[in-house]
């Protein structure tokens, strides 16, 4: 029984803050995601934020004045249109000028406090929708989600984590954004994991006031209490399907409320919540992750890694090349093995074929391509050294021609070469040469003929390992008189 593979998985990326994207470092890796990966969409904090310079204050004659400012804001949305990505409008944090309180979260003191004025909040809301509406079009920007805020559940990112301030908040803006057009796209509550208690009354408040929800957002990951050590953070893993239940669970606890149907976009996900988290750099992370990007587009309508680059800093500046950053590309565009668990997964066709705990085959009606990965538990010394796949597919074609490409601890993974290197924390040229070339995924070539009308694939994976097979139908267009015994011109 055949299906499509739902695209939910590069719908969105996440990019840490939207000021980053002034940056030509951040630029570059989101040019090259979009050539070999291509996500649909990018969502980032601190749209409103001081450094994005959307509100100016000034007094004249006793009273104060309020500007809006939207020169970053454009530079930042221009930008993401030119590399071929769609904005995920996330509105926070709060502007000074608008914030009843000086909270703020981050390296880069992000206010987490509730508006002083809801006016004040509403004008500036409906500002910027109309401005963007007038440089890029009603139908551009009604493609583009709005998000109200993120994670009010928690202290650090909502001030006390006042849940009817929030509700406040998010109907504040769902009617401002509605009042601009009513089709804009405008959800929430963009809540962490472990706030389920959240959905009931979230629910019952929209319901019971009509306020506008187009979509369900929140946020999705597995890890455990932060075990830190300087500049670092170490932490336990739940099982990789947790993440799949975490996906599921709106529409179970919302059953028989009208927001069950709603889209769900999961607007942040990765194993561990922390900048600074060994996992994230490891061919672990890309093996862990496989069965939720092969089987999440199920459960979700779009689910968004957090994060596309390492050029981000909640946490600071990054004290070493490597260390644990959500990235799915390190300073300075190198690869890490989860950022080519992303590239296979673009290699792979529309149509499902077969699928299991360690394996997708799918077809574009042509070619066949498999991603194969090693289950992992999330319980470390537990986890496999080697995996056996075993594939069998129908077909008519009577020989492929098979490309592989793999990733794992050895292989495809500059994160194993840094560390043999002694870590150093900022690579000089001649290293970072020798890292790029060890992010290169392996690679190999054969031939296999079909048995009985079957294709059977029979692979056996490394530790922690990823694998991408590309089938071809094999034609022999050899002519007859080439002779590769012959090649030293011997008869």
């Amino acid at each position: 029984m055949t299906s499509t593979l739902s695209p939910a998985w590069r719908r969105c990326i996440g990019t840490g803050r939207a000021a980053l994207s002034l940056r030509s470092d951040h630029r570059d890796a989101l040019e090259r995601a979009q050539a070999e990966i291509g996500f649909d969409h990018i969502r980032g904090h601190g749209l409103l934020s001081d450094a994005m310079g959307v509100v100016r204050a000034a007094e004249h004659e006793g009273r104060r004045f309020l500007h809006h400012s939207f020169t970053y804001v454009d530079q930042v949305i221009d930008g993401y249109l030119a590399a071929g990505i769609r904005p995920f409008l996330e509105l926070g944090f709060m502007p000074e000028e608008l914030a009843s309180g000086s909270d703020t979260v981050f390296w880069w003191k992000g206010n987490i406090t509730p508006p002083r004025s809801y006016e004040e909040w509403s004008r500036l809301v409906s500002a910027l929708l109309r401005h963007l509406i007038d440089r890029h079009g009603i139908d551009e920007v009604r493609t583009w989600p709005i998000e109200v805020w993120n994670e009010p559940n928690l202290t650090v990112f909502w001030k006390d984590a006042d849940q009817a301030e929030y509700f406040r908040l998010y109907e504040a803006t769902a009617r401002t954004v509605k009042d601009v057009d009513d089709r804009l796209q405008v959800g929430g509550p963009a809540i962490s994991p472990g706030a389920d208690d959240w959905w009931v009354p979230f629910a019952e408040f929209v319901e019971g006031r009509e306020v506008p929800v187009d979509f369900l957002a929140f946020h999705a990951y597995t890890s455990g209490p932060a075990q830190n050590v300087p500049f670092g953070t170490y932490q336990t893993l739940r099982h990789p399907h947790d993440l799949l239940r975490q996906f599921g669970a709106p529409a179970q606890l919302l059953a028989g409320s009208p927001l069950a149907a709603r889209p769900k976009h999961v607007t942040e996900f990765n194993s561990s919540y922390r900048p600074d988290n060994p996992i994230h750099d490891t061919a672990y992370n890309a093996a862990y992750l496989a069965p939720v990007l092969a089987n999440g587009g199920d459960l979700v309508d779009s689910f968004s890694y957090w994060t596309l680059s390492d050029v981000f800093e909640e946490a600071g500046v990054p004290t070493s090349l490597f260390h644990g950053g959500f990235g799915l590309l390190t300073h300075g565009l190198i690869p890490k093995p989860t950022y080519h668990l992303y590239a296979f997964m673009r290699r792979l066709g529309e149509t499902i074929l077969a699928r299991g705990d360690d394996h997708l085959v799918t077809t574009d009606g042509t070619r066949i391509s498999a991603l194969l990965w090693v289950p992992l538990t999330g319980t470390g010394g537990d986890e496999p050294d080697r995996h056996r796949v075993h594939v069998s597919v129908p077909t008519a074609v009577p020989e492929w021609f098979m490309a592989r490409s793999r990733v794992n601890e050895d292989e495809g993974n500059a994160h194993t070469a840094w560390r043999l290197m002694g870590r150093p924390p900022f690579p000089g040229h001649h290293q970072l040469r020798a890292l790029h070339q060890a992010a290169e995924p392996a690679r190999d070539f054969s031939r296999l003929p079909s048995v009985g009308g079957r294709l059977e694939i029979d692979v056996h994976l490394g530790r922690n390992e990823i694998t991408l097979l590309e089938l071809d139908p094999y034609t022999d267009h050899t002519p007859a008189w080439v002779d590769d015994s012959r090649l030293l011109g011997e008869s």
